[in-house]
């Protein structure tokens, strides 16, 4: 072969090594640009989801958190002896029977509540103002309807008050409230306003004077639910209400779950029917929590006569619920130990219940106990299979027991966002929305705490 050739051959080949890095090149950047593409568009989206969250967040907060203050009068009132003509209060006597003692003391309590509580507010209301001519209905309008009540109970609990002027802590009514925060405009006419025009004046006296502000209410905690008068009303029942059935829910879930995973992923022989339960528990987690409702009033409700509206009756639902979750996650975290753990636990001599509660469950602990607590946090924020068990009826006490009728946090907030006083009570929704998301996130926080716990047991 000549030189000549030679060169040429060797230009070629130079020629096809610098092609080929050449296209080397094009490729490691289109492959370099996807990968960037594909980080772009996973921040983007990561920042986009962080937005709504935001937003929705921000729009709960901005609507909700106004509610947890609430306009209340604090006024001197004098329990005057002569609006307040009542007995003394009874003293049982040596001898005197027990029956006959509660029926005096019935006898005094309605002497108690004959007296015109109202009068007493509407004297000191009068006299705060500084407004004489004050008409008694205006003043009424911008007081809650259930302070009698609270002179009653106080007149009630100590009868020495009667005659004497004793500084109080009254709420204002949900119009007062609206009015003082914005709600209500001072622009519209009188026969378009929910408050009259000497319910207004009292109303920016008072302010004026202090003698009415915003405080923390702390009432919405503590009261139950409330229709008469719809300023006092609370989540107490409601939370009463979630907290037994999460008992209920924990009780039976999670011990129920977790041994089902165990025994069909370690002890249940593999056949056509262990493969049939499998497949059904993996249906049961996507099926529409309504459904589930369903169930329960056909069950629990129908045929066993369990009480409706009762605390039993929506754990019981929520725990068929939860099950398939509890059930499918152990199983999943069973399955994540390795086999060499097993093999080993077999090869000293352990029997094959010792391997699993001794050697493997204690692994999978940190699994468990996360899905428990997830599942247990989704139950606490269902609604619809509640609805259908009739946890929507109102329900003005708190649950002594899980056999008494409640409310749950979720039905509480079905049932405000439709009352007819939406100015008011719009913002108490979104306030147990907070509630609600407070305790999700609770019981979520908790979760990865106690996974972080035994993870760091299990690897020591």
């Amino acid at each position: 072969m000549s030189a000549t050739d030679t060169e040429a051959r060797g230009a070629e080949l130079l020629a096809q090594s610098q092609r080929r890095q050449e296209r080397v090149r094009r490729s490691l950047r289109r492959r370099h640009a996807s990968e960037l593409a594909f980080w772009l568009l996973g921040l983007a989206a990561s920042m986009v989801a962080l937005v709504f969250v935001a937003v929705l967040f921000g729009n709960i907060l901005s609507q909700g958190l106004p509610a947890f203050q609430q306009v209340k009068y604090y006024g001197e009132v004098h329990f005057d002896p002569d609006v307040v003509n009542i007995d003394e209060r009874p003293v049982r006597q040596a001898g005197q029977s027990a029956a006959d003692y509660q029926a005096e003391l019935r006898g005094w309590q309605r002497q108690l509540a004959m007296a015109n509580w109202n009068a007493l507010i509407v004297e000191s209301v009068r006299r705060d103002a500084a407004l004489p001519e004050a008409d008694d209905r205006a003043i009424i309008s911008i007081i809650d309807s259930g302070a009698r009540f609270v002179l009653r109970d106080m007149v009630e609990a100590d009868p020495s008050l009667i005659g004497q002027r004793v500084q109080v802590e009254l709420l204002g009514s949900a119009n007062a409230d609206n009015f003082v925060k914005g709600k209500l405009s001072r622009d519209l006419p009188d026969e378009r306003h929910q408050l009259s025009r000497p319910a207004r004046d009292l109303i920016d006296a008072l302010v004026e004077e202090s003698t009415m502000s915003l405080a923390f209410a702390w009432h919405l905690f503590t009261n139950v639910d409330s229709r008469s008068a719809p300023a006092s009303a609370g989540l107490a029942g409601a939370f009463m209400g979630s907290l037994y059935m999460m008992l209920v829910v924990i009780v039976l879930a999670v011990p129920i779950g977790v041994a089902s995973a165990i025994y069909l992923e370690e002890f249940a022989p593999k056949n056509r029917f262990t493969d049939l339960i499998e497949v059904n528990i993996n249906n049961l987690a996507a099926v529409p929590s309504i459904v589930f409702g369903l169930l329960g009033a056909a069950v629990f409700i129908n045929y066993f006569r369990m009480p409706l509206s009762a605390p039993l009756v929506g754990g019981l639902v929520l725990t068929l619920m939860t099950l398939p979750t509890v059930i499918i996650a152990t199983r999943s975290s069973l399955r994540a130990v390795p086999p060499s753990l097993r093999q080993a636990a077999l090869g000293i001599g352990a029997s094959k219940t010792q391997t699993v509660f001794h050697h493997v469950l204690p692994v999978t602990f940190p699994g468990i106990l996360t899905a428990s607590i997830l599942g247990v946090a989704q139950a606490l924020g269902e609604t619809a299979p509640l609805l259908l068990i009739g946890m929507n009826a109102f329900v003005a006490n708190i649950p002594a027991t899980p056999l008494d009728q409640s409310a749950a946090l979720p039905v509480q907030i079905y049932l405000w966002q439709g009352n007819e006083n939406r100015n008011f009570f719009e913002a108490r929704t979104f306030a147990t929305i907070i509630v609600l998301l407070g305790l999700m996130i609770s019981l979520n926080a908790l979760a990865i705490y106690l996974r972080g716990r035994l993870d760091k047991r299990t690897a020591r």
